[in-house]
């Protein structure tokens, strides 16, 4: 038996908003990223890196933050403090920082375990990094399409971060839904859909995946 769907503004082949949805209002992986670092804003202190600015930090961290560091990739963002590719050796200084801060940006790393590998190096023991990647997600077109090299799972973020950090040091989360998903590839925004129908959480439709991952103390 065959039921016919009404898909109303949803039927089209472009999305409703071509830009994640900045063009609506707040892009819905947004509201997902906030509430993973709200969560865990308790690990944001001491001298604390985040890449392209340091807005999540200064909004989470607050005055536990000691210092605060940026990294960018590109010699010409004026806030900049640390310059480089994430995965190369050397660019960040080891032992430095008490928490590293990375929304949807491993994504457009290529080499990405160089990277986990580099970011655990520069931490502090019992340091920590926050990161969150791109699940099911469309693609820039502007600055990034050429960057844009992967997206990632449940397991192979996991796997990816307890190879380096340990099993025990890894918490990997996944945010959305079928209804999110379809929300988020269309460019809605967050203030024009049901907040409780993004709360609802089903592994197979991951908007982003989130990483949780601490140094150990011995380390």
């Amino acid at each position: 038996m065959i039921l016919w769907l009404w898909f109303g503004d949803l039927s089209g082949s472009a999305p409703i908003d071509d830009d994640f949805g900045f063009g609506r209002g707040t892009p819905i992986d947004r509201g997902y990223i906030a509430e993973f670092l709200s969560r865990h804003a308790e690990d944001i202190g001491g001298r604390v890196l985040e890449v392209g600015d340091d807005d999540y930090s200064r909004r989470f961290g607050g005055t536990r933050i000691t210092r605060q560091d940026i990294f960018h990739v590109d010699l010409n963002n004026p806030r900049a403090t640390i310059v480089g590719d994430l995965a190369k050796p050397g660019v960040l200084p080891p032992a430095a920082f008490d928490c590293l801060v990375l929304t949807q940006t491993l994504h457009l790393v290529y080499d990405m375990a160089s990277a986990v590998r580099q970011m655990h190096r520069a931490l502090r023991p019992k340091g920590v990094v926050l990161l969150t990647v791109p699940g099911i997600s469309r693609i820039d077109r502007g600055e990034w399409r050429e960057s844009w090299c992967w997206s990632l799972t449940e397991a192979s973020a996991r796997r990816m971060f307890s190879d380096v950090f340990g099993t025990d040091q890894v918490e990997v989360e996944t945010h959305g839904n079928v209804f999110a998903a379809v929300a988020f590839l269309h460019g809605l925004a967050l203030e024009e859909v049901s907040p409780a129908k993004l709360n609802v959480r089903d592994p197979a439709f991951p908007v982003i995946v989130s990483v949780r991952a601490q140094k150990s103390a011995e380390a």
